[in-house]
């Protein structure tokens, strides 16, 4: 049992489990009755999701300097009650469940599934 950190949109590994997707907006031009069937997610999930302001900054974030400025105010908008709880929610359950969390970014070095990866890890999450 545990979670995988996925890019959305990509082909599902044997034995993945559900998708979480931690994004802002569903995939364009995707039918909503296609988001799982297409391998996106089954659960949308934006509350994992950088705010619209802080996803800007990710976006412009050309530099090093830069991507730490997002991964602070990122990591400063899951330290919120809600967002929190949800991530101790999923290291518990990594531990009895297969699921994976995911968002539509290329490069994982340069996306906050990476941050989540570190934020989940540090609970104790079983990362595959």
């Amino acid at each position: 049992m545990s979670v995988r950190i996925v890019r959305l949109g990509t082909k599902r590994r044997p034995g993945e489990g559900p998708r979480i997707g931690t994004v802002r907006r569903p995939p364009r031009g995707v039918p909503k009755s296609e988001f799982a069937r297409q391998d996106w997610y089954d659960v949308w999930y934006p509350l994992l999701s950088p705010s619209p302001a802080t996803l800007k900054l990710g976006l412009q974030a050309d530099t090093n300097a830069k991507w730490a400025a997002f991964a602070r105010k990122f990591r400063t908008e899951m330290s919120a009650a809600d967002p929190s709880r949800t991530l101790d929610l999923l290291a518990a359950l990594s531990h009895h469940a297969n699921f994976s969390v995911g968002c539509y970014c290329d490069d994982e070095s340069r996306c906050h599934r990476s941050i989540l990866r570190s934020l989940l890890e540090d609970r104790g999450a079983k990362i595959a």
